[in-house]
């Protein structure tokens, strides 16, 4: 398996606004995400409790999944396991100024280790880089998948997929093997009440992101249950969070919103902390870079 990922960042940005006919992939058969992140990368137990332990419980997301005939909450009805719902926690994304497929630089949202300028992991590294991204786009090709590389390809020309002989499945794990692993179950739905649309809504609050943690770091393969113990202290923790990347979504969704006003003519000379908000890439290095963010070393 090989691919060429220089100026693409497929995998890492939502690309649907640049294409003619945005993909849906996501979005067929029955059970369609809750929130509409594209390409939200599931992280393993162990990865969870990684990212928790160096600090960014701050950088973790849940996703759940609308099922006709599920688990009701807010009103909507969500896949579950035996009356509770499911989940699965990956990393955030946040509205960040980059120029993938040679386009011009405009605001999109993005995982919060992508680095603007070089569209390169920050983590990719680093023990902390998730097997779900180190071993793409392999689980896609041994389960005989379209491949975002393949998507990318189709909507704007050139290789991405240079080989897709896929390599080992290591780490793909279907149905019961998921459970407590990588698919989670919340015991309590009706600590959910009001969760579920701030969800939805793609407005999740701290306290409702370190609630699906605190579950996730406290599973156990093939078990439905949770260790109440490691729940609290991964909540808090997850609570207590406060790297840079905190202040760094802070600062890019402030600069995306002012942007937005500046498109919709509703304030035609907003700035941002004396900024232009023009999505400008190279301004990463003060957001996120002077804040603590790892650098990443550019292509040859």
């Amino acid at each position: 398996m090989e691919v060429d990922c220089e100026g693409c960042a497929g995998c890492c940005v939502d690309w649907r606004s640049l294409a003619e006919s945005p993909s849906d992939h996501e979005r067929r058969g029955p059970r369609r995400p809750l929130d509409d992140t594209y390409n939200l990368v599931p992280l393993r137990r162990g990865e969870v409790r990684a990212f928790l332990d160096a600090g960014y419980g701050d950088a973790l997301t849940p996703r759940l999944w609308l099922d006709d005939g599920g688990v009701e909450i807010d009103g909507r009805e969500l896949a579950g396991v035996g009356g509770k719902p499911v989940f699965f926690v990956g990393l955030r994304k946040v509205p960040k100024p980059v120029a993938p497929f040679d386009a011009d630089s405009q605001w999109l949202p993005a995982c919060v280790f992508l680095d603007p300028e070089t569209l390169q992991c920050r983590i990719h590294d680093d023990d902390l880089y998730p097997e779900q991204c180190s071993s793409y786009p392999g689980h896609n090709l041994a389960l005989d998948q379209e491949t975002e590389c393949e998507r990318v390809e189709a909507a704007f020309g050139g290789e991405r997929l240079l080989d897709d002989e896929p390599e080992d499945a290591d780490g793909l794990l279907l149905g019961p093997q998921a459970i407590g692993e990588k698919l989670f179950v919340h015991p309590e739905p009706d600590r959910l009440d009001g969760v579920v649309d701030r969800l939805a809504t793609g407005e999740p609050t701290a306290k409702d992101r370190a609630e699906f943690v605190g579950v996730a770091a406290a599973s156990s393969p093939g078990a439905t249950g949770i260790d109440e113990r490691r729940y609290k202290a991964a909540r808090e923790r997850a609570l207590d969070a406060d790297s840079w990347v905190s202040a760094a979504v802070t600062e890019w969704t402030e600069r995306s919103d002012a942007e937005a006003q500046v498109a919709d003519g509703a304030d035609p000379q907003r700035t941002v902390r004396g900024e232009s908000t023009t999505p400008e890439p190279s301004v990463a290095e003060r957001v996120e870079g002077d804040r603590g963010a790892p650098e990443t070393p550019g292509w040859d």
